[in-house]
């Protein structure tokens, strides 16, 4: 059963090409848009300039990730809507 409905608005081009979505891929990831959220913030530069304002007082030695990249992870997470984890303090 086909459902071809026109989208109720026009989608921008990117680089002078077409942008077009469908709807009939089955079981695909829905986080496209986060493709779209990373280009955006890649231009803003909102999680460099966060992590400007935090310090680490972290072991350099001991960092796998920094605290630009965890905020950019966190950004996206919830902005796709992934719940936040509960943090248990004891």
């Amino acid at each position: 059963m086909s459902n071809d409905n026109a989208l109720p608005f026009d989608l921008p081009s990117i680089c002078r090409k077409k942008l077009s979505v469908g709807f009939d891929g089955g079981q695909l990831s829905s986080d496209a848009g986060v493709l779209l959220l990373r280009n955006v913030e890649r231009r803003l530069g909102i999680a460099r300039r966060l992590s400007m304002c935090l310090k680490d007082k972290r072991d350099p030695d001991l960092i796998l990730h920094t605290v630009e990249e965890m905020l950019r992870l966190r950004i996206f997470a919830i902005a796709s809507g992934y719940e936040t984890p509960t943090i248990a303090i004891h």
